[in-house]
């Protein structure tokens, strides 16, 4: 049974993964009619839309997985001026608790989740408390003129990212600087499995998984945490011990050191 359990596990990411591949067909196709040739010389944009599409697509399923897990409880203590890395369609706007908010910003690099989130954000009034900014969060110069400084924010979230950005320690160590002395870095995020045959599975499936569905399954997302700079609590981790989950969780409210 435990084999079975292994293999189920291991095997159900090729279902994202094909109809990711269709998706990002169908945004090639969708490029090509409109710039012809020309859109060749932008992948990235082709990528962004697929992903997207894709996001968006899945999004009732990952709401529905997320409400069985510490998620809902993680983004409800979210407080004050808040951060939001890597928003995708929004899966969190509906978990946050108004009366705790004084503001949020949630920044993507990808432009194409404006509209979702903006309906979201619209079905819940939320229009005065939440903004969405196409960047990333090493774009200081954007987030400067926002009001987003070192030191500014009270709560950084970060649900389902860091396996996406181009490098944790990079993103981390902007984190920590944005975080006010005994600011909360709330996350909740997947990483290599310690288990020896599933970590081998999760590097033999990551090449398909980071090109289409757009994160990296194998990362020590723990180091790269760590490594930002000084927490008063980084015992507070916690790691889940799933030795048959390619994506086996990691999450915790870290307070930046004063």
């Amino acid at each position: 049974m435990a084999g079975n359990g292994r293999l189920s596990s291991i095997f159900r990411p090729f279902q994202l993964i094909w109809l990711s591949v269709k998706l990002h067909y169908d945004a090639f196709k969708e490029a090509l009619r409109k710039d012809g040739l020309a859109s060749l010389t932008h992948p990235q944009r082709i990528r962004d839309a697929a992903i997207a599409k894709l996001l968006i697509i899945t999004s009732n399923g990952f709401i529905a997985y997320e409400d069985t897990t510490c998620v809902p409880s993680l983004v409800r203590s979210a407080q004050g001026k808040i951060l939001e890395l890597g928003p995708g369609p929004g899966n969190q706007i509906q978990r946050y608790d108004p009366s705790l908010v004084k503001f949020i910003y949630a920044i993507d690099p990808n432009p194409h989740y404006g509209d979702a989130i903006a309906a979201k954000v619209k079905k819940l009034d939320l229009q005065d408390k939440y903004k969405f900014l196409a960047c990333g969060v090493e774009e200081s110069e954007i987030l400067r003129r926002e009001g987003i400084t070192e030191g500014s924010m009270d709560t950084v979230l970060s649900i389902q990212v860091l396996c996406a950005v181009g490098d944790v320690k990079s993103v981390m160590r902007e984190v920590w600087k944005l975080l006010k002395p005994g600011g909360s870095f709330v996350f909740w995020e997947h990483e290599k499995n310690k288990d020896t045959v599933t970590a081998m599975a999760q590097a033999c499936l990551n090449p398909a998984w980071s090109a289409f569905v757009g994160c990296c399954m194998n990362r020590d997302i723990k180091a790269g945490i760590l490594a930002a700079g000084e927490w008063e609590n980084p015992g507070d981790i916690e790691v889940a011990d799933d030795p048959y989950s390619c994506l086996p969780r990691i999450w915790g409210v870290l307070k930046k050191k004063a």
